[in-house]
């Protein structure tokens, strides 16, 4: 008998990223592959706003033939019957009630790991380490940027839906009206997406002294604030525009998987951050300025050079250098004119640099294709 039934659990630690994956990759499963999928998640809340139609009072719901279950001390997971295969999202670390039902019927125990491009995930990827009390069998899964690790989430439909749109205005003018957005004729069109410790206020000036129009789409997250003090204004509400010399600032709602990437494929430049929208960005086939998150030491400076390492490989002319010079700056806080004036002038090349790149990560293998092979190979 096949065994297809299958539970993730997702701790929400970067507010929509890990669920933002989490959802994705469920869907895949279930859609593209007929798993039996049932997400455990503890805050709904924060889901509700990834997950169409969830309601967050509700501890057992099924969405888009997902069951998704409310993760709560209260849940009694020794009643709770144990899923074929079990995967645990970024070490969130399983409720212990489950693991010891685990024991009397060993599932396969997969760790989805956070996305890096450094050379030590080929390593890792698919290691196994034993449960000191249990002596189940936990294996790590790496997505990664080669074959050798658990690659990349991406639909298999998702190349081709990009490709329709951009090549259809209908649909690109659809999108704009949806928001109620007249897009500034002839503008550089960017979308703004990063953590409020970004060095925003910098980038927006720049963006006002340019040397080209800039119209800058922010969809509705915790940088409203930073913008609104750009602007000097207490607050921005949604649909709002303002202007700003060469600038001009229309504010989104926050906008579902769906509209996102369509935002993405839109835009000439798209600022990202975390893992979810780096991967989004990544797939648009555009320009992108990615912002990492935040580690001790200074860690995510390595994981940001590693990524530009892959990503730069095969550069065109100098622009590879102008996007790394910028990326550094945006981690750092120091964006200036100049700068911002000479990813402008890069931003042809950068596109065409963008679209080589994204067709090579396209030949390669999915995560969730990766992730069935490991499973058939296993159950």
């Amino acid at each position: 008998m096949i065994k297809n039934r299958l539970d993730i659990f997702c701790r929400i630690v970067d507010n929509y990223g890990d669920i933002g994956i989490v959802w994705r990759l469920s869907k895949q499963l279930c859609h593209e592959y007929q798993f039996t999928v049932r997400i455990w998640v503890d805050d709904l809340i924060v889901a509700a706003r990834i997950i169409n139609k969830l309601n967050p009072t509700l501890a057992d719901q099924i969405i888009e033939k997902i069951e998704i279950r409310q993760w709560s001390n209260t849940v009694n997971f020794a009643n709770i019957e144990v899923a074929d295969i079990v995967i645990e999202g970024f070490a969130c670390e399983l409720p212990e009630p489950y693991i010891s039902k685990m024991a009397l019927s060993p599932p396969l125990w997969l760790n989805l790991e956070y996305l890096s491009a450094e050379s030590w995930v080929n390593d890792f990827h698919k290691q196994v380490s034993i449960h000191p009390i249990h002596g189940l069998k936990k294996v790590f899964f790496f997505p990664g940027f080669n074959e050798n690790t658990g690659g990349l989430i991406r639909e298999q439909d998702l190349s081709a839906r990009r490709d329709y749109f951009k090549k259809n205005d209908a649909l690109q003018e659809e999108f704009w009206r949806k928001f109620n957005v007249t897009v500034l004729d002839k503008a550089i069109k960017v979308s703004l997406f990063s953590y409020p410790h970004a060095p925003i206020n910098s980038l927006l000036a720049s963006m006002a002294q340019s040397s080209h129009a800039v119209h800058c789409f922010v969809p509705a997250t915790s940088i409203l604030p930073s913008i609104a003090n750009f602007i000097s204004k207490p607050t921005l509400t949604i649909g709002e525009t303002v202007v700003q010399d060469q600038l001009q600032i229309t504010v989104l709602p926050f906008l579902s998987q769906d509209d996102y990437d369509r935002l993405l494929w839109a835009c000439d430049l798209n600022f990202v951050r975390g893992e979810d929208s780096w991967i989004r960005a990544l797939w648009a086939a555009n320009p992108f300025i990615w912002q990492t998150y935040l580690q001790d030491e200074k860690l995510h400076l390595k994981k940001l050079a590693a990524f530009l390492a892959v990503y730069n490989a095969n550069s065109l002319s100098n622009s590879a250098s102008t996007l790394s010079q910028f990326h550094e700056a945006w981690i750092d806080n120091a964006i200036t004119s100049d700068l911002w004036n000479a990813l402008l002038e890069k931003l042809p090349t950068l596109k065409k640099m963008a679209i080589i790149e994204t067709q090579k990560f396209e030949k390669q293998t999915d995560l969730a294709s990766k992730l069935v092979v490991c499973i058939r190979n296993q159950v």
